[in-house]
C-alpha cells in the first residue's frame, strides 16, 4: 500500500493582497518584478550594443585591389579607348585633338627637360599653402557668423554671396591692388576659399543638437573651450563639406590667377604652363596641362580629404569598421 508524503509546504502569500494570491515561495511578487524588469533592461542593452557595433571583416589585397581600385581603372581604360578611337576615325583634325600618345611624349619631354615636378610642385604648394590660411582665417569667421545673430544677419547674406562668385573675377582686382606677385595669388585664393570654409561651419553649427550645447554649458564649456571641446567637433561632418569645397575653390582660384597673371618672378606652375601650351598652338601640351590640374585634384582628395572623412563616419558610428 503507498504512503503519502504528509511534509507541510510552506507558501509565503502576501498580506496585502486581499485575495490571497500566493507568490514565488520564499519571495514576494513585489520582490520578483524588479529582477525581472532588470534582466530585461540588460537584454535590451545588450542588443542595442550589438547593434552599433558593426564590423566588417578585412578583406584581402586582392579584394581590395578588385572592388577599389579596378573600377577607376577600367574608366581610365575607357575613355582612353574612346579618345583613341575619335583619333582614329578623324572626328576632328589632329591639330585640335592629338592622340593618347602626342601627350604622352609631351609629358616625357617635360621629364628629361627636369620641369615636370617642378612645374606641379609650384602649383601644389601655393594652393596646400593658401588652403591652410582660408582655414586659420574662414573657421573663427564661420564661428562668430554662426554664435552672433546680428553679426550672422550683416554678414551671413555676403558670404553666401562671395560664395558663388567665381573667383576669376578677382584677379584683376588683385592685380591692381597687390601687382603681379604671390601676394596676389594668396589673395585670390583666400577670396575664393573663405567663404566656402566659413559657410560649411555655419552649417554644421546648425546642425548641432541644442541638447549638446546645453550639455557643455553644465560641464563649463563655454566660450573658447566649449567651441573647442563641443561646437566643433559636434558640428564636424558639416565644417569637412566646407573644407572640401574650399580646398575645391582654392585650387580653381590658383589656375585662374596663374592663368591671367604672368611673370618671371612668379615661377612657372600649372596655370601657367597651361597658357603657355595655349600661346604655342600646342593642343598636346595644353591637354596634359589640364590632366595634370585634374591629377592633383584628385590626388589631395584621395590622400588627404577622404582618410579623415572616413575616420569622422567610423567615430560616429556611420561605417563599418574592419578588423
Amino acid at each position: 500500500m503507498a504512503s503519502t508524503d504528509t511534509t507541510p509546504v510552506l507558501v509565503r502569500t502576501d498580506p496585502t493582497d486581499p485575495a490571497g494570491r500566493t507568490g514565488r515561495p520564499g519571495r514576494t511578487d513585489g520582490a520578483d518584478r524588479p529582477e525581472r524588469a532588470t534582466g530585461d533592461t540588460a537584454g535590451v542593452g545588450a542588443g542595442l550594443d550589438a547593434l552599433d557595433a558593426v564590423t566588417a571583416q578585412r578583406g584581402s589585397f586582392g579584394e581590395a585591389l578588385r572592388t577599389k581600385a579596378l573600377p577607376p581603372l577600367i574608366g581610365v581604360l575607357v575613355v582612353l579607348a574612346l579618345w583613341q578611337g575619335a583619333y582614329s576615325l578623324e572626328f576632328t583634325s589632329s591639330y585640335k585633338l592629338p592622340s593618347p600618345a602626342d601627350v604622352w611624349r609631351s609629358a616625357q619631354d617635360l621629364w628629361y627637360q627636369g620641369t615636370l615636378l617642378s612645374i606641379i610642385w609650384t602649383s601644389v604648394w601655393r594652393g596646400l599653402s593658401g588652403f591652410l590660411l582660408a582655414v586659420v582665417i574662414g573657421t573663427p569667421i564661420g564661428l562668430v557668423v554662426a554664435r552672433i545673430k546680428p553679426v550672422r544677419t550683416a554678414i551671413g547674406p555676403v558670404l553666401q554671396g562671395l560664395q558663388s562668385l567665381p573667383s576669376v573675377a578677382w584677379v584683376p582686382a588683385a592685380v591692381i591692388w597687390l601687382g603681379i606677385n604671390d601676394s596676389m595669388m594668396y589673395a585670390v585664393i583666400l577670396l575664393g576659399a573663405v567663404p566656402s570654409i566659413a559657410n560649411g561651419l555655419v552649417a554644421g553649427i546648425d546642425q548641432v543638437p541644442p541638447l549638446f550645447l546645453r550639455a557643455g554649458r553644465t560641464i563649463g564649456a563655454t566660450g573658447l573651450t566649449g567651441a573647442r571641446h563641443v561646437l566643433i567637433p559636434a558640428a564636424l561632418p558639416g565644417y569637412l563639406a566646407g573644407l572640401k569645397q574650399g580646398w575645391a575653390f582654392s585650387w580653381r582660384s590658383l589656375m585662374a590667377a596663374e592663368l591671367v597673371a604672368s611673370s618671371p618672378d612668379l615661377g612657372r606652375g600649372l596655370g601657367r604652363f597651361l597658357e603657355d601650351q595655349r600661346e604655342f598652338s600646342d593642343m598636346s601640351g595644353v591637354l596634359l596641362g589640364i590632366i595634370l590640374i585634374l591629377f592633383v585634384g584628385i590626388a589631395i582628395e584621395l590622400l588627404v580629404f577622404t582618410p579623415v572623412e572616413r575616420r569622422v563616419l567610423r567615430n560616429r558610428g556611420l561605417l563599418a569598421t574592419t578588423k
